[in-house]
C-alpha cells in the first residue's frame, strides 16, 4: 500500500500510527495492496475552507473524504471484478476539533483520530451513514476495524 501522510495543522501526533491503522483497514478490507492512500491532518481554519467549498456547511468538521476510484471491499468482488490498484482518495483530518470530540467521549485525541481516519477510509470504500441500515453497517464494521486494530496493537 502507498499511504501518505501530510500533517499540516500544526499540532504533534502519532503520524505512523495513523499510516499503520489505514495500512491494516485496507487489508482487513481486501484492498489491493498497489492501492494509493492520502491522508492530510490540517488546522481548524484549513478544515473550515475545505468543509464550505466541498459540503456547503460552515465552520471546521472532524473527518472529510475525498474519494477518486470507485473500489469494491473484497465481500462484493468475485472472479469477473478482481481487485484492481487504485487511487483511493484523500482522508482530511482536523486534530483539533477531534481533541474536543475526544474530551466530551473520555478518550484521548489519538484514538479519536485513529476513529475518524477509519471513518474516512470507509467513507473512501462507499460506505455511508444516511440512513438508518447504512448507519448500522458502517458504524459496527469500524468498531470491528479499530477492535481488531487495537488488538494488533497490544501484542508485542
Amino acid at each position: 500500500m502507498s499511504i501518505e501522510l501530510a500533517n499540516e495543522s500544526g499540532v504533534e501526533i502519532d503520524e505512523s500510527a495513523l499510516v499503520d491503522l489505514a495500512e491494516h483497514v485496507l487489508h482487513r478490507m481486501g484492498i489491493n495492496p498497489l492501492a494509493e492512500l492520502s491522508i492530510l491532518v490540517v488546522d481548524e481554519a484549513a478544515m473550515a475552507e475545505l468543509h464550505e467549498r466541498w459540503m456547503g456547511e460552515p465552520g471546521p468538521t472532524d473527518v472529510l473524504a475525498f474519494p477518486m476510484d470507485e473500489l469494491r471491499p473484497h465481500s462484493t468482488r468475485d472472479e469477473e471484478h478482481p481487485p484492481n490498484p487504485a487511487l483511493l482518495g484523500d482522508v482530511v483530518l482536523c486534530p483539533q476539533v477531534a481533541a474536543k470530540q475526544a474530551a466530551e467521549a473520555g478518550h484521548g485525541a489519538q484514538e479519536e483520530l485513529e476513529l475518524l481516519c477509519t471513518h474516512g477510509i470507509l467513507h473512501l470504500l462507499g460506505y455511508d451513514h444516511a440512513e438508518p441500515e447504512e448507519h448500522a453497517e458502517m458504524f459496527g464494521l469500524q468498531e470491528e476495524l479499530l477492535n481488531s486494530w487495537r488488538e494488533v496493537r497490544r501484542k508485542p
